[in-house]
């Protein structure tokens, strides 16, 4: 979607991250949850965006959703634990800088210290691409490490694989159908029919793009 948006193709997880917000959740031209976005990693800014979208619900990101609406909450939780996170490392980063210290300090309790923070949280936002990359790094370097011990973690992943490929087939749904409008649908139909016959998965292309 990114490279059909803005014809550039990025290397990184962090390139394409910020690419996806500029371009496509910033402009609106993905659906939701995809799209959504907070525009700053400032505190009293990305809650009430949030807020927003968590629209009263009561589900938790530890709870297994029961409706809709739960689902909605769990994914508002994440985003805001993720601006939180992201909060985080870019203070992190910060406290390395020279101008940070200049100012004689090892925390941000002084004025001058937040507004050093706040004016460089200021500049971030993150949306859904961040949020993915986040989880694929706490699945792989984290989370694997505690699938196979615990009573009850069969419990907790009941219907978690499918839960997942949904998200996937909506996710990709929606990438193609963004695709085909952007690059047009005979350069989009060329594309898909070279999916089918060299695929390496087991789902067809027509399954998921019709």
């Amino acid at each position: 979607m990114t490279a059909a948006q803005s014809g550039s193709f990025q290397e990184d997880h962090a390139g394409t991250a910020r690419l996806w917000d500029e371009q496509i959740a910033n402009r609106e031209l993905a659906m939701s949850p995809f799209s959504w976005r907070v525009s700053s990693l400032v505190e009293v800014t990305y809650k009430p965006e949030v807020a927003f979208y968590r629209q009263g619900s009561t589900g938790k990101l530890l709870w297994k959703p029961a409706t809709p609406a739960e689902a909605f909450g769990a994914a508002a939780e994440y985003l805001s634990g993720s601006a939180a996170w992201y909060a985080w490392r870019a203070k992190e980063d910060l406290i390395k800088t020279a101008q940070f210290k200049a100012l004689g300090v090892t925390d941000f309790r002084t004025k001058a210290a937040r507004e050093l923070r706040d004016e460089r949280l200021q500049k971030k936002s993150i949306g859904f691409i961040h949020q993915a990359s986040r989880y694929r790094g706490k699945a792989n370097y984290r989370e694997a490490l505690f699938l196979a011990y615990g009573s009850a973690t069969e419990t907790i992943l009941s219907g978690f694989a499918d839960d997942m490929a949904a998200v996937l087939k909506a996710y990709l749904s929606m990438a193609g159908a963004f695709a085909k409008r952007k690059l047009g649908g005979n350069l989009w139909s060329e594309f898909v029919t070279d999916v089918a016959p060299k695929r390496a998965f087991t789902s067809r292309a027509a399954d998921v793009w019709n």
